[in-house]
């Protein structure tokens, strides 16, 4: 092996050092008293002759450790992912070894290692968890170990090559999850409420059998005549309705929640809703909007659809600019030809910055059914629990007020002028969003 390599590959422990400068201190006691310093010969000899043992016994092979991460194609954004690393000691002999895996830096995790003990030829797999705050491609570097022998005086670094590129996407663990309750009907297990359906939808299914529990309202006469029994028409829900997830790309969307941007939160509630529409054979769309640019994908009921959408989700970036809603009329109007209900995913902090987009909204909810979505500040809800004691905290907390009544001032003069709302804590969006979604299907609005 080339010394050069060798060379960057010595670590020195701090055992070294320690009985280094035993040895040392040994040597200087018996400059005063010759017989200590016969005593510090023979530690000299030893340790030098264990150091040179514990270097033979760690570059006795060249490849003595490998290993590989296993990752994930794309990470969830907002969820925790499991990533999987396998080493192997290659040694004839058991090692101690820490683990230092070059985590990207998006996380800046500083501190990352795991300290065990591998048995001889033998091998073990590690789990660790990690949750990203935000979409976009995340370099993993190598895998290094850090191994020493039962000496313990030096510790070799072996690094593992591991470099790989992982996107990050919305977050497609919660649109399983919710996909997962809605196929098997138990969405009310993620906290989805039973919403009882109002009067008959008006796509007709079918003529069969009156069987107990039947509404007796649903009896089909002209059928019952000619079959001799009683006969119900049977109806399903409404379907191949459009549900447009429409999300603000301005500044009010870049304020952070619990390690998350609003934007990301809506980023993932859309997919989740897009995803539930699907299944309840609606049609799924996505409208963006700024201050200029725009993503549309336009409504379709495909399963593979989907897809398409997480892709643009994945893409999205927010500024610091004011949105323009002028623009989004406008937009919808171009490519949302069919009354739809539209999911507007935005932040309103004051009633006269609503007030300034009111028209705009007024004039969207003529074409469609419109639920604004906007969010709860919960830090200043932090402050409305808290016990104010000084004048400065007395102060805060009326300032705090002040905003969440404002908040529902706004949700009272939006639902006034017939637009519905859902004011909700960022944690809480998929839950409530779904909710919204269900009732107005179940109300026959859509």
């Amino acid at each position: 092996m080339n010394p050069i390599t060798i060379f960057k590959q010595i670590h020195l422990s701090n055992l070294f050092f320690q009985v280094l400068a035993g040895v040392v201190l040994i040597f200087l006691v018996g400059y005063f008293v010759p017989p200590v310093g016969a005593v510090g010969e023979i530690f000299f000899f030893g340790f030098v002759i264990l150091f040179v043992a514990d270097l033979i016994l760690l570059f006795s092979k060249k490849e003595p450790v490998s290993g590989k991460r296993l990752v994930p194609k794309r990470l969830s954004n907002g969820d925790e992912n499991i990533i999987h690393l396998q080493i192997s000691n290659q040694y004839n002999f058991g090692i101690h070894a820490e683990i230092v895996d070059e985590i990207p830096h998006q996380f800046q995790i500083r501190d990352f290692s795991i300290k065990v003990d591998l048995d001889a030829n033998g091998s073990q797999e590690f789990t660790y968890e990690l949750r990203p705050a935000e979409r976009g491609e995340y370099d993993f570097g190598n895998i290094n170990v850090f191994a020493n022998t039962g000496i313990g005086f030096v510790r070799r670094k072996i690094s593992i090559p591991a470099q790989e590129m992982v996107p990050v996407y919305p977050s497609f663990i919660q649109m399983r999850k919710f996909e997962m309750y809605a196929i098997s009907n138990r969405l009310t297990d993620a906290g989805i409420k039973k919403i009882r359906r109002v009067g008959h939808t008006m796509e007709f299914d079918q003529i069969k059998e009156y069987v107990r529990g039947d509404d007796v309202r649903s009896i089909n006469w002209k059928a019952t005549a000619r079959a001799n029994d009683l006969m119900v028409n049977q109806y399903q829900d409404e379907r191949s309705q459009n549900v447009i997830n429409v999300i603000d790309m301005g500044r009010v969307m870049k304020m952070p929640f619990e390690g998350l941007h609003l934007l990301d939160y809506a980023i993932n509630t859309s997919l989740v809703i897009s995803n539930i529409a699907l299944i309840k054979d609606d049609k799924a769309g996505l409208v963006t909007f700024s201050n200029n640019d725009s993503v549309v994908v336009k409504p379709e009921k495909k399963r593979t659809h989907i897809q398409r959408i997480q892709e643009a989700l994945y893409k999205l970036n927010t500024n610091f600019l004011e949105s323009d809603y002028e623009r989004l009329v406008v937009s919808l109007r171009k490519h949302v030809n069919q009354r739809s209900l539209v999911l507007l995913y935005t932040n309103f902090e004051t009633f006269s910055s609503m007030e300034r987009q009111l028209p705009y909204l007024q004039r969207i909810a003529g074409d469609h059914l419109l639920v604004t979505i906007f969010f709860e500040n919960t830090e200043m809800t932090k402050l409305l629990h808290e016990e104010a004691s000084t004048i400065g905290q007395i102060y805060t907390k009326t300032i705090a007020e002040k905003f969440t009544f404002e908040k529902k001032q706004i949700v009272k003069a939006l639902n006034q002028r017939g637009i519905q709302t859902i004011l909700t804590p960022p944690k809480e969006l998929s839950v409530n969003a779904i909710n919204k979604y269900l009732e107005l299907k179940a109300r026959g609005l859509i």
